[in-house]
């Protein structure tokens, strides 16, 4: 699909890649809907950016609020034929640790689970299912992209996300099997350490040995996770697959 045909929601767009990922495809004359929780954010890049983004505050593992979503894109734009599942969160912790010492037991918290796998897994599926419903409704071809993680073979102290991730790239092939038939396709980048602000915040001394790990030992760049995406969402003959962008860190 040529990116000057789409009419895309980009969620978790205030910030970090879906920043990156609006701001690309805008320039690139796409129709941009950029969604997100954080209001003042959205507002900068409302702001800062031309008539191709509009922005919409929700919270993409509320139903209403992503049925809201997509009706409000729709209606800006004469329709939906893409997405992409970029919106996440982390809240890490070992699911089970002792202090050395008090002895108390530490456990992974039901809510911090739970609020990862509604923001980072039943996030895309209700934003999948209501712009899939949109464009076979309407007959209408598109594309859509999830954002997993490396993180889905497993990482310390990730339970909640690294399921999620996993879980997503499940999805990814299954909903790119199932909705072929109607014209859609459906791919997954999974990238690596990226220098994002969360990666920023990070001590230098554990950035370093967490770099130590990846052959190109560096972190990758906002700008090469959209160039991902950017092949995904180009290449017509791709769906159903997933694309590690990680420095050769998982092989």
């Amino acid at each position: 699909m040529k990116l000057e045909d789409l009419k895309i929601i980009v969620t978790g767009a205030a910030s970090g890649l879906g920043l990156c990922f609006a701001t690309e495809l805008a320039a690139a004359g796409a129709k941009v809907m950029a969604c997100d929780v954080n209001a003042e954010a959205l507002k900068s890049l409302d702001e800062s950016t031309g008539d191709n983004v509009k922005t919409f505050i929700a919270n993409v593992a509320d139903e209403a609020s992503v049925i809201a979503l997509v009706e409000a894109t729709a209606a800006a734009f004469g329709g939906v034929n893409g997405l992409i599942n970029n919106a996440g969160i982390f809240r890490d912790s070992l699911l089970v640790s002792k202090d050395k010492d008090s002895g108390e037991i530490r456990k992974m918290s039901l809510k911090h689970w739970q609020q990862v796998i509604d923001v980072d897994l039943t996030g895309p599926f209700l934003c999948t299912r209501e712009v899939a419903a949109h464009m076979v409704q309407h007959g209408a071809p598109g594309v859509i992209v999830n954002i997993s993680s490396v993180s889905r073979h497993g990482n310390r102290g990730q339970s909640n996300y690294s399921a999620a991730k996993a879980g997503l790239i499940a999805d990814t092939k299954l909903w790119g099997e199932e909705l072929a038939r109607h014209g859609i396709r459906v791919g997954a980048i999974a990238p690596g350490f990226v220098q994002t602000p969360i990666l920023d915040a990070m001590r230098p001394e554990v950035l370093d040995k967490l770099l130590t790990a990846v052959p190109l030992r560096r972190a990758g760049k906002p700008i090469e996770m959209w160039q991902a995406v950017r092949f995904i969402l180009e290449c017509d003959y791709f769906t159903s697959r997933c694309i590690d962008v990680d420095g050769g860190i998982t092989l």
